[in-house]
């Protein structure tokens, strides 16, 4: 869904996303809730299954060829000559006129600390170790800010429903892609698959995410060439040593005015007076639903 602000954006009114569920709350009066979709995508790559995602549905082909970008199954300059979604066996097949098999390294995975179960693969780590960022890439405070006050006052499935991750793609103060699902890793290969789709440079980019700053967040931020990550939550030790070795900057805790750098300082400008911002307003803190509890 396009929006004014997006160039792809949140679509809470999708019904294909959530549907209302009804039950009683702590006073034992009837409530009526949405509540997200999980649904299966098995993705194949030419003929090879590779995977089956649990993920809300919208943007399967972008997820698709996201997820075969940041695992390396898809390589940057492979041809894509299809990208095939079968909504009724919930099946995307990516094709690509390069022949591949990847039967090996499918059995050297990592399940990692994402919801709905993430994986890396076994060599994600050798080309990760060759992966170098923009070092002119700057974020100015103000821009810090005006993302943060946009991303989280936006209409969005968090918002209606909750239990689910946002990711935005930016550019200075304006976002470009806003993704949600109920895996952030789900949430940024649907934004890497829209990179690569649509040829959009990532050597100036901003990475937001509502999720934890997770060795496998830096990871695939690191494998997109986004050299700038930005969240809300907080950070894991191991995150934080693999963006200080990537030269990734990463912010963490930002909300309101207040933020924590852990890496990548030398990228960050002070131009705006935190004290001219104020505390983030308690309706867009996004720890529960706006209208969890709306009878």
């Amino acid at each position: 869904m396009s929006t004014p602000l997006f160039e792809l954006g949140p679509n809470p009114d999708d019904p294909n996303l959530s549907r209302p569920v009804r039950g009683i709350d702590h006073e034992g009066k009837p409530v009526e809730l949405p509540v997200v979709y999980e649904r299966p995508l098995t993705l194949f790559l030419n003929s090879q299954e590779i995977v089956t995602m649990m993920t809300i549905g919208d943007h399967p082909e972008m997820l698709g060829v996201g997820y075969l970008l940041n695992q390396n199954m898809l390589l940057r300059d492979d041809e894509i000559t299809g990208v095939d979604y079968d909504d009724d066996l919930e099946v995307v097949v990516v094709r690509t006129a390069r022949k591949t098999n990847y039967e090996e390294k499918l059995k050297k995975k990592t399940r990692t600390s994402g919801c709905a179960q993430g994986t890396v693969f076994g060599d994600i780590m050798e080309q990760f170790h060759t992966i170098r960022l923009n070092p002119d890439a700057r974020i100015q405070t103000s821009w810090l800010y005006a993302l943060m006050k946009i991303i989280n006052t936006t209409p969005s499935l968090y918002l209606k429903a909750g239990a689910i991750h946002g990711c935005v793609l930016c550019a200075g103060e304006k976002p470009l892609v806003y993704m949600e699902d109920v895996g952030r890793h789900n949430a940024v290969d649907k934004i890497a698959g829209y990179m690569l789709l649509n040829k959009v440079s990532s050597e100036d980019k901003i990475f937001y995410t509502t999720g934890r700053l997770t060795s496998e967040m830096i990871l695939k931020c690191v494998q997109m060439e986004i050299p700038i990550l930005v969240s809300r939550s907080g950070f894991t030790a191991w995150g934080v040593d693999l963006a200080r070795e990537a030269g990734l900057t990463l912010i963490g805790r930002a909300r309101g005015k207040r933020f924590v750098v852990l890496s990548g300082e030398e990228r960050l400008i002070y131009d705006a007076d935190p004290a001219a911002i104020g505390e983030e307003d308690a309706k867009h803190q996004r720890k529960a639903s706006a209208k969890e509890f709306a009878s």
